[in-house]
């Protein structure tokens, strides 16, 4: 039987700046293969055929794309046997520190015909200049995206009825595990679900929740608590010995917004924009915090300055990541074209025979 594939986002623009759980995933492998190569595209389609050869043997495969282009693969992680494999220079510079134990380079600078390159230097040094400034004017327009959605939190929080919402969590924990307790530890996932794309908000929760029996969705405004709940919900799973995935997205790196309980095959996730999501099939809920939230004309008047105030400002970054995603993909490109074939698929071949 082949195994499965569920995606995930490899890195994420966010109001703190670029954020990955590529550290989590580093530390809980088995063996990590650090790819080391220039922007380019041509590790993708290596990284998918990897991905094939052990799914064609049974094995489930967690696969973490590219938020520039989607349809690019950036690293991989083999789960049953701890196997990852990801482009560690670029977008994330990663370096291993167990070298000769778990961790293992492979370098492709060599596959790179000098004289090509040479001939397409001013297109790759203009098109990364112009992809760093973009990059940097997004992440300033999130960030100050961030101040912004934390003053729109702040009215929210202070009409809470926060009694109500402590009452839901408990209700929560007693609902899902009783009186169980597992004899073993739980074992802790973080992945992103999603991120600021230059097509906008995109998110892998249909792929990530593809195989899950009951699923809460939580509507309410900013401020009123989302995380909060999730992150209740994952600590007493994790202090009765459930295994548990963090999912984080989104404008903040440091909020969740999914807990996933594999064993109970449930997950809770945040169903209000960017990522919104209404009920579609058999075993999906709402959880309602909107109705926790007091009415006041003074607050409404106070969101609706500051929410057009956010908007505006996730315009401008998208704006800005549109022109970061055509000028890297231009310097790909052009990378790409430098590309010795002939030596980039001996080298891909000796990467599966290695491992094997």
């Amino acid at each position: 039987m082949y195994g499965t594939i569920t995606k995930y986002m490899g890195t994420a623009y966010t109001g703190l700046g670029i954020a990955h759980k590529y550290d989590n995933l580093i530390a809980s492998a088995t063996e990590t293969v650090f790819l080391k190569c220039p922007p380019t595209t041509a590790l993708s389609a290596l990284l998918n055929d990897t991905a094939m050869y052990y799914i064609k043997r049974g094995f489930d495969v967690d696969k973490f794309v590219s938020p520039i282009q989607t349809d690019k693969t950036d690293a991989i992680f083999i789960k049953g046997l701890d196997l990852f494999f990801i482009q560690a220079s670029h977008p994330i510079a990663l370096e291993p520190s167990d070298i000769g134990g778990r961790h293992r380079v492979i370098s492709f600078y060599d596959i790179y015909d000098e004289n090509k390159l040479r001939n397409q230097n001013e297109t790759i040094v203009n098109s990364l200049g112009e992809a760093e400034a973009s990059l940097k004017k997004a992440l300033h327009a999130l960030a100050d995206a961030k101040v912004i959605h934390d003053e729109w939190e702040a009215v929210n929080i202070g009409r809470m009825m926060w009694s109500v919402h402590e009452a839901l969590i408990e209700n929560l924990k007693e609902e899902l595990f009783s009186t169980i307790t597992l004899n073993k530890q739980s074992a802790v996932s973080h992945r992103l679900i999603g991120s600021l794309t230059s097509a906008g908000a995109c998110d892998f929760i249909p792929s990530i929740t593809n195989r899950i029996q009951r699923r809460m969705l939580i509507k309410g405004l900013p401020g009123t608590g989302k995380s909060t709940i999730m992150k209740a919900i994952g600590q007493e799973a994790e202090r009765r010995g459930f295994d548990v995935l963090y999912g984080w997205c989104g404008l903040d790196p440091e909020g969740v917004d999914l807990v996933q309980i594999p064993e109970l095959s449930v997950c809770i996730f945040d169903a209000t924009k960017p990522h919104e999501y209404d009920p579609e099939r058999d075993g999906d809920e709402i959880l309602d915090l909107l109705s926790m939230c007091e009415e006041s004309e003074e607050a409404e008047e106070a969101v609706e300055f500051i929410s057009k105030k956010y908007r505006e400002k996730i315009l401008d970054a998208n704006g800005y990541m549109q022109a970061y995603a055509r000028a890297e993909k231009q310097a790909r490109a052009a990378m790409d074209t430098a590309i010795n074939d002939i030596v980039f698929q001996e080298k891909s071949k000796r990467l599966i025979d290695d491992i094997n």
